[in-house]
């Protein structure tokens, strides 16, 4: 999928009107609006995982880590979306047009579905990259246990990293370590199709 089919073009303002009141989460680039697609039971426990995971190697600093329910705004390009998480350190800043919009991510978590894994690993990869406070962006797969780590060098360059179960895989920006296995483990039996 190379970028979700609009359903319309609307002003930022009214694109909010919308979110206010929609039960359907939909994404916002340059006037043109995009309804977002649904997880799978997979998508979302790998996504609440990752969130369990960052949240208890955060606890007692001044993180937050924020779920899918939270929108992101890259004022660089002019998306609006909901990334799957987001952590935000030290002072949280939002949007000036959009008081419910982060501005500030210090990391943007991807859990890469068949259906979205080219556009979240293509375009929307390129429009995180473009948020002055983003340091790493992790790309977590669903068709083989893996993770990416996009991260921005001190040079400004972003490199790759990749980990599998078994491997630990370090959060240079937020000085932390998570066990690759931890993010893939399912504890339910498979149950009748």
């Amino acid at each position: 999928m190379s970028r979700p089919s609009a359903i319309g073009r609307l002003t930022h303002p009214e694109y909010l009107a919308l979110e206010a009141k929609s039960d359907i989460r939909h994404q916002f680039l340059n006037g043109e609006v995009y309804e977002m697609a649904g997880g799978t039971p997979d998508q979302g426990a790998v996504a609440a995982a990752v969130i369990r995971d960052l949240g208890s190697a955060l606890r007692g600093r001044p993180c937050r880590v924020f779920s899918s329910d939270v929108r992101v705004r890259i004022r660089a390009t002019g998306l609006t979306t909901y990334p799957d998480a987001s952590v935000v350190c030290g002072e949280l800043q939002t949007d000036p047009g959009d008081q419910d919009a982060i501005a500030n991510p210090l990391l943007v978590v991807e859990v890469l579905s068949p259906s979205t894994e080219a556009y979240d690993r293509g375009a929307k990869s390129a429009h995180y990259r473009q948020i002055p406070s983003l340091q790493e962006l992790m790309l977590v797969s669903l068709t083989e246990p893996r993770v990416e780590v996009l991260r921005r060098s001190e040079r400004g360059v972003w490199e790759l990293r990749e980990a599998r179960p078994g491997e630990r895989l370090e959060l240079l920006a937020l000085g932390v370590t998570l066990e690759v296995a931890a993010i893939f483990e399912n504890p339910l039996p498979a149950g009748p199709a």
